[in-house]
């Protein structure tokens, strides 16, 4: 892999979009192109998508509402980080809200970007095990159906059509990685 020099921001100037805030950046390339590159800066703290295992070949899914294409969707828990929240914390808490778990083990094994063209976000993947059953009142309108899935099955789970979101499908193959490498810990 060649090593290039990053292109020299000139200027940045900013919009207010929602929850983000909208850069558009003054670059010139080391080729002495100059362009105009737009990204979305998150406000928050990141976020966390949580694997959780019930046992060494199960992981944990739940079904949720997903309004961007308007039907329920199998995934991760996930959810954003609190502020003073560890990604660690981050996805004990969320897991006990969505799922009805909380984990004694929990280890962030990367992040993960959304879009990093243009857009900061980053995902903490975290292996969560050990679980144990405990619930805390989350903020769905409405309680997660859990749905157990093997690892060893995910090839099945990836052609189903309400299985779509990019990052538990990423965190769910890290995941199965991670575990056939590192069984021992």
């Amino acid at each position: 892999m060649s090593e290039r020099r990053l292109p020299t921001i000139h200027a940045i100037t900013e919009q207010e979009a929602g929850p983000y805030k909208m850069e558009f950046l003054d670059l010139e390339f080391g080729n002495g192109e100059r362009r105009r590159y737009e990204r979305l800066m998150g406000r928050g703290h990141g976020a966390v998508v949580v694997v959780p295992m019930l046992d060494a070949e199960t992981a944990l899914l739940v079904r949720e509402y997903a309004a961007g294409v308007h039907r329920y969707e199998l995934g991760l828990v996930k959810g954003r980080i609190d502020a003073g929240e560890t990604p660690e914390q981050a996805a004990n808490r969320e897991l006990m809200e969505e799922a009805g778990y909380g984990a004694r083990s929990l280890r962030v094994l990367r992040s993960i970007s959304l879009s990093p063209v243009y857009m900061n976000h980053q995902t903490h993947l975290v292996l969560a095990r050990d679980l144990y059953p405990q619930r805390l009142p989350g903020d769905e309108p409405e309680e997660l159906e859990v749905v157990p899935w093997k690892l060893a099955d995910l090839h099945q789970l990836i052609l189903r059509e309400d299985f779509s979101e990019g990052r538990s499908i990423a965190a769910l193959f890290i995941t199965r990685e991670y575990l056939a490498h590192h069984d021992d810990e």
